[in-house]
């Protein structure tokens, strides 16, 4: 298999670090905008399969054409350029993987009670002409989305015979010494999700949308990470798991802390979380970048970092013996670990660790199709024995149904 990763910021250096343990590929091309990055990280690893490239991702014909010389692009950069690299890959005859999808837009009358374009959508509507070509768009195959829904699928199979609610649920103790604020994964993408209009779906009304932050729950995270308080936020399992988990209802909470909300009341307020362009002193520039570049690059934050952070997906409803059941599937990365074994911090190589072990189940062919397809639409199974193979355990709670 020969692979291009497109972005070789946090978590496209982190897919290096993973993949450079297996034996699964021919070439990983990693190629960036600057071609200083990619040709960093290949200097680093020092594995003759890894080359540097260069690559705009907002250019779809120099990512087709990088793209026709790979199997698979997976897309490691954030959603923002999700339609120029997706459409890129089918034009190059490409497998097609990224971690997130393509961006949501809200209702524009009702953007509290009603969704308008949801994420993923733009992929989605491109589901039969992938199907029909005979070449899979594999999305939302991070952390969350991507193991949470792995792990949706896995309850629904072996665990319940009629689900209530598949609740996400993410939480961290994670500190970063020596800021004030220091987000530990992408402002741009937090940005967007944290002040969109979280959707929630539920079999009887459908698709619907609610303030940002609100329906605040403090949620017990395991493994020492504790009580936290979690809200809603726009995520894209909530668009995913009801695609193949039969189930009434699917929600997404994340746990911020008032401090981070209160930052992010206070760029939205400002208009600072703003994507369009305005005039600075003759220049053009978003608030947005503007934010995230006047901000740390979470990447190189791991050595300050202490603590740890935890995906995790709630199931409640029946088990197989038709009992009342509530079961946390979860998986926790601690910073201190994750920074010894792969020089990465916790958030983004959590993320990581999943798009490589998909690649290599597509590249063994255990998991196969064809079309727009999310990771609940494939045995769950395989993808947690590969994920253990690879020294990343997953813990299984049980509590009061």
């Amino acid at each position: 298999m020969k692979i291009l990763v497109v972005g070789t910021g946090g978590v496209g250096a982190a897919v290096a670090a993973v993949a450079q343990r297996r034996d699964f590929f021919e070439r990983i091309t990693f190629a960036d905008l600057d071609p200083a990055r990619p040709e960093e990280l290949v200097a680093l690893f020092d594995d003759p399969r890894f080359v540097a490239g260069q690559v705009d991702a907002s250019d779809p014909t120099g990512v087709a054409a990088l793209g026709r010389g790979a199997d698979v692009v997976l897309n490691a950069t954030d959603p923002r350029f999700n339609p120029v690299i997706f459409a890129a890959a089918f034009d190059s005859g490409c497998t097609y993987l990224d971690m997130a999808m393509t961006l949501s837009e809200p209702h524009p009358e009702e953007p509290y009670s009603k969704p308008g374009v949801k994420l993923g959508d733009a992929q989605f509507a491109e589901h039969e002409r992938w199907q029909k070509a005979g070449l899979l768009a594999l999305v939302g195959i991070g952390v969350e989305p991507g193991l949470s829904d792995v792990f949706a699928r896995y309850a629904a199979d072996h665990l319940f015979s009629e689900i209530d609610e598949v609740a996400v649920r993410d939480g961290a103790n994670l500190v970063v010494e020596g800021y004030e604020f220091a987000p530990t994964f992408s402002i741009w993408t937090t940005i967007e999700e944290c002040l969109n209009p979280p959707l929630v779906w539920e079999r009887e009304r459908g698709f619907f949308t609610t303030e940002p932050f609100s329906e605040p729950e403090v949620f017990d995270f395991p493994e020492g990470i504790g009580p936290v308080e979690c809200v809603n936020v726009e995520h894209e399992e909530v668009v995913l798991v009801p695609r193949e988990v039969d189930c009434k209802r699917v929600t997404f909470k994340y746990g911020l802390g008032q401090e981070f909300i209160d930052v992010l009341r206070t760029l939205h307020k400002l208009g600072l979380d703003s994507k369009e362009p305005v005039s600075v002193r003759g220049a053009e520039v978003a608030p947005r970048d503007m934010v995230a570049a006047a901000l740390p690059d979470p990447a190189t934050l791991g050595e300050r970092m202490h603590g740890k952070t935890c995906a995790g997906t709630l199931v409640t409803g029946r088990s197989k013996d038709g009992e009342a059941r509530s079961t946390y599937l979860y998986h926790v990365s601690d910073n201190e670990q994750t920074m010894r074994e792969y020089g990465a911090q916790a958030v983004v190589l959590q993320t990581a660790l999943n798009p490589v072990v998909a690649l290599e189940l597509l590249a063994n062919g255990t998991w196969s199709g064809a079309g727009v397809l999310g990771p609940e639409a494939f045995d769950a199974v395989p993808f947690l024995d590969l994920l253990a193979e690879y020294g990343e355990s997953h813990g299984q709670i049980e509590l009061q149904p």
